[in-house]
């Protein structure tokens, strides 16, 4: 669905936002970035890395560009399990259909000392879509499968998507886990048409990858890479992208870093 906003010079553009129904989105957040105290540094091999990697929605290209980009990243490094979820079976045959079930079954599937959980689709209030499965993904049940297949090891969560802040919970902020979201909850996020390569947000992480070090790193400079971008497209209500960096994860690695 697409956005319309009025370019800074009068100048009438369409920007597609990562929302089912984008509406030009709610009233300004004033939330910004949340990082707990007590840092400690925090390294993992990247061959102990297990990665679960989400396209929840077909409708644009830029989900599967997503996640297919960010699996040649990690395997460049040296993670070797990486486990792709698609609702683009045409597209990705080998891979499952991001459903809710498939993706708690990928997260307590294998061993490994990290894990890191990327999802990219559009969302909304209640969470983001999985539209091969007909269903949402909501803060509650991503939750429950981290505390399952993950449990108190370190673990990334990145989901990009519009509204994604509603995933930054009381529930999510756990010490041992690093949370990044493309938007604020109240906030739509950008490039998720049908021309779009990536998403605003995806396209921002994938640029900076390379140059961070740590986790809460990259979360800063994929932040300021997203404000660059809308203002440059002349987005009037900017998506905030949000990030929770818990204390025991608050120096840690990326993987091959």
């Amino acid at each position: 669905m697409t956005l319309r906003i009025a370019a800074l010079i009068a100048i009438v553009g369409t920007i597609a936002a990562c929302t089912p129904e984008a509406s030009g989105g709610p009233p300004p957040s004033t939330r910004g970035t949340a990082i707990a105290a007590a840092p400690e540094t925090s390294s993992v091999p990247a061959s102990r890395w297990r990665a679960v990697l989400i396209a929840g929605d077909n409708n644009s290209p830029a989900f599967d560009n997503g996640i297919d980009a960010l699996r040649d990243k990690l395997t460049a490094r040296g993670v070797r399990d990486i486990r792709v979820l698609t609702s683009d079976p045409r597209r990705n045959p080998s891979a499952q259909v991001a459903s809710a079930a498939n993706i708690s079954s990928a997260l307590r599937s294998g061993g490994g000392e990290a894990c890191l959980v990327f999802i990219t689709s559009h969302g909304d209030e209640r969470g983001v879509v999985l539209k091969a499965a007909n269903g949402m993904l909501g803060a509650g049940t991503l939750d429950n499968a981290l505390d399952a297949g993950c449990g108190t090891r370190p673990t990334v969560v990145v989901v990009s998507a519009c509204h994604s802040g509603v995933f930054l919970t009381p529930a999510m902020r756990q010490p041992n886990r690093v949370v990044l979201t493309a938007a604020a909850a109240d906030r739509v996020s950008f490039g998720c048409g049908a021309g779009d390569r990536f998403t605003y947000y995806d396209q921002c992480l994938l640029q900076q990858f390379d140059g961070a070090s740590t986790w809460g790193q990259l979360a800063q400079a994929t932040r300021a890479c997203v404000t660059g971008l809308e203002q440059r497209m002349g987005v009037r209500q900017p998506s905030q992208p949000q990030t929770f960096v818990g204390s025991s994860v608050a120096d840690l690695r990326i993987p091959g870093r």
